[in-house]
Protein backbone atom coordinates (compact mmCIF):
# COMPACT_ATOMS: atom_id res chain seq x y z
CA UNK A 1 0.00 0.00 0.00
CA UNK A 2 1.09 3.80 -0.53
CA UNK A 3 0.03 5.09 2.31
CA UNK A 4 1.44 8.55 3.32
CA UNK A 5 1.89 9.88 6.47
CA UNK A 6 2.11 13.07 8.37
CA UNK A 7 4.87 13.30 11.20
CA UNK A 8 3.21 16.59 12.62
CA UNK A 9 5.03 18.76 15.52
CA UNK A 10 6.75 22.21 16.27
CA UNK A 11 9.81 20.45 16.01
CA UNK A 12 11.53 23.27 17.96
CA UNK A 13 14.15 22.14 17.90
CA UNK A 14 14.57 18.72 15.77
CA UNK A 15 16.01 15.93 17.72
CA UNK A 16 17.39 12.33 17.35
CA UNK A 17 14.68 11.64 19.00
CA UNK A 18 12.08 12.78 16.65
CA UNK A 19 14.61 11.38 13.71
CA UNK A 20 14.31 7.75 15.19
CA UNK A 21 10.92 8.36 15.06
CA UNK A 22 10.53 9.30 11.44
CA UNK A 23 13.47 7.11 10.10
CA UNK A 24 11.72 3.99 11.88
CA UNK A 25 7.81 5.12 10.24
CA UNK A 26 9.84 6.05 6.89
CA UNK A 27 10.38 2.09 6.81
CA UNK A 28 6.77 1.48 7.10
CA UNK A 29 4.96 4.39 4.73
CA UNK A 30 5.37 5.10 0.86
CA UNK A 31 6.18 8.64 2.00
CA UNK A 32 6.77 10.69 5.53
CA UNK A 33 6.06 14.41 5.41
CA UNK A 34 7.82 15.87 8.58
CA UNK A 35 5.06 18.76 8.93
CA UNK A 36 6.25 21.37 11.00
CA UNK A 37 3.38 23.35 12.66
CA UNK A 38 3.43 27.35 12.75
CA UNK A 39 1.78 27.26 16.31
CA UNK A 40 2.93 30.88 17.48
CA UNK A 41 0.75 30.00 20.48
CA UNK A 42 3.50 27.78 22.12
CA UNK A 43 5.94 30.67 21.13
CA UNK A 44 8.74 29.01 19.25
CA UNK A 45 12.30 29.59 20.19
CA UNK A 46 13.50 29.43 16.76
CA UNK A 47 11.85 30.97 13.75
CA UNK A 48 9.19 28.35 11.39
CA UNK A 49 12.31 29.18 8.91
CA UNK A 50 14.67 27.58 10.72
CA UNK A 51 13.23 24.88 11.97
CA UNK A 52 12.26 23.55 8.38
CA UNK A 53 15.74 24.15 7.73
CA UNK A 54 16.76 21.67 10.64
CA UNK A 55 14.78 18.99 9.68
CA UNK A 56 15.45 19.38 6.06
CA UNK A 57 19.17 18.96 7.27
CA UNK A 58 18.37 16.35 9.24
CA UNK A 59 16.70 14.46 6.45
CA UNK A 60 18.29 15.00 3.37
CA UNK A 61 19.21 11.89 2.78
CA UNK A 62 16.06 9.84 3.10
CA UNK A 63 14.06 9.54 -0.17
CA UNK A 64 10.78 8.90 1.05
CA UNK A 65 10.89 12.06 4.03
CA UNK A 66 9.33 15.14 3.01
CA UNK A 67 9.80 18.73 5.23
CA UNK A 68 6.92 21.10 4.98
CA UNK A 69 5.44 23.99 7.46
CA UNK A 70 1.81 24.28 8.33
CA UNK A 71 -0.71 26.48 10.03
CA UNK A 72 -3.94 24.69 9.91
CA UNK A 73 -6.01 22.55 11.31
CA UNK A 74 -3.70 19.14 11.03
CA UNK A 75 -6.51 17.03 10.00
CA UNK A 76 -7.68 19.28 7.05
CA UNK A 77 -3.53 19.84 6.10
CA UNK A 78 -3.38 15.85 6.33
CA UNK A 79 -6.00 16.04 3.84
CA UNK A 80 -4.28 18.47 1.57
CA UNK A 81 -1.20 15.84 2.00
CA UNK A 82 -3.17 12.78 0.83
CA UNK A 83 -2.13 11.40 3.79
CA UNK A 84 -3.79 8.37 5.59
CA UNK A 85 -2.30 8.21 8.93
CA UNK A 86 -0.77 11.16 11.38
CA UNK A 87 2.18 9.78 13.13
CA UNK A 88 3.15 10.38 16.83
CA UNK A 89 5.64 9.51 18.87
CA UNK A 90 5.57 8.29 22.72
CA UNK A 91 8.52 9.10 24.84
CA UNK A 92 6.63 7.53 28.71
CA UNK A 93 3.29 6.88 29.73
CA UNK A 94 3.22 11.07 30.82
CA UNK A 95 2.34 11.41 26.25
CA UNK A 96 0.17 8.32 26.23
CA UNK A 97 -2.98 10.27 27.95
CA UNK A 98 -2.79 13.64 26.11
CA UNK A 99 -2.31 11.62 22.62
CA UNK A 100 -5.23 9.43 23.01
CA UNK A 101 -7.32 12.47 23.42
CA UNK A 102 -5.53 14.07 20.67
CA UNK A 103 -6.17 10.79 17.99
CA UNK A 104 -9.82 10.88 19.16
CA UNK A 105 -10.36 14.05 18.08
CA UNK A 106 -8.42 13.80 14.94
CA UNK A 107 -10.38 10.63 14.23
CA UNK A 108 -13.61 12.38 15.23
CA UNK A 109 -12.76 15.57 12.76
CA UNK A 110 -11.56 12.65 10.32
CA UNK A 111 -12.30 9.15 10.61
CA UNK A 112 -10.76 8.12 7.50
CA UNK A 113 -7.34 9.10 8.82
CA UNK A 114 -5.89 6.49 10.92
CA UNK A 115 -3.20 8.12 14.25
CA UNK A 116 -0.63 5.76 14.80
CA UNK A 117 2.35 5.58 17.78
CA UNK A 118 5.49 4.80 17.58
CA UNK A 119 7.28 4.24 20.77
CA UNK A 120 10.75 6.57 21.49
CA UNK A 121 13.69 4.38 21.12
CA UNK A 122 15.19 4.16 24.83
CA UNK A 123 18.10 5.99 24.40
CA UNK A 124 16.05 8.58 23.47
CA UNK A 125 12.65 8.81 26.02
CA UNK A 126 14.00 11.11 28.05
CA UNK A 127 14.78 14.10 25.36
CA UNK A 128 12.46 16.42 24.54
CA UNK A 129 13.32 19.71 22.81
CA UNK A 130 12.65 22.08 25.74
CA UNK A 131 14.88 19.92 27.60
CA UNK A 132 17.74 20.49 24.93
CA UNK A 133 17.42 24.12 25.18
CA UNK A 134 17.73 24.00 28.65
CA UNK A 135 20.63 22.42 28.64
CA UNK A 136 22.25 24.55 25.79
CA UNK A 137 20.87 27.56 27.77
CA UNK A 138 23.37 26.52 30.48
CA UNK A 139 26.17 25.50 28.37
CA UNK A 140 26.02 22.03 28.39
CA UNK A 141 26.63 19.49 25.79
CA UNK A 142 23.73 18.52 23.41
CA UNK A 143 25.76 16.79 20.80
CA UNK A 144 24.42 13.68 21.70
CA UNK A 145 20.17 14.82 21.10
CA UNK A 146 20.62 16.81 18.27
CA UNK A 147 22.47 17.22 15.22
CA UNK A 148 25.76 19.53 14.26
CA UNK A 149 23.50 22.08 12.56
CA UNK A 150 20.75 22.51 15.88
CA UNK A 151 23.83 22.32 18.40
CA UNK A 152 25.59 24.90 16.69
CA UNK A 153 22.24 27.39 16.18
CA UNK A 154 21.88 26.73 20.34
CA UNK A 155 24.91 27.32 20.84
CA UNK A 156 25.39 30.59 18.44
CA UNK A 157 22.36 31.62 20.24
CA UNK A 158 22.80 31.65 23.72
CA UNK A 159 26.92 32.80 23.15
CA UNK A 160 24.84 36.04 21.33
CA UNK A 161 22.29 36.43 24.22
CA UNK A 162 25.22 35.58 26.87
CA UNK A 163 27.13 38.72 25.33
CA UNK A 164 23.82 41.07 25.92
CA UNK A 165 23.73 40.69 29.31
Amino acid sequence: MDVTAVYPGTFDPITHGHADVADRASRMFHRVIISVAANPAKQPFFSLEERVSFAEAVFAGSPNVEVRSFDSLLVDYAREQGAGAILRGLRAVSDFEFEVQLSGMNRRLAPEIETVFISAAQEYGFVSSSLVREIACLGGDITEFVSPAVKEALDARFRASKNHE
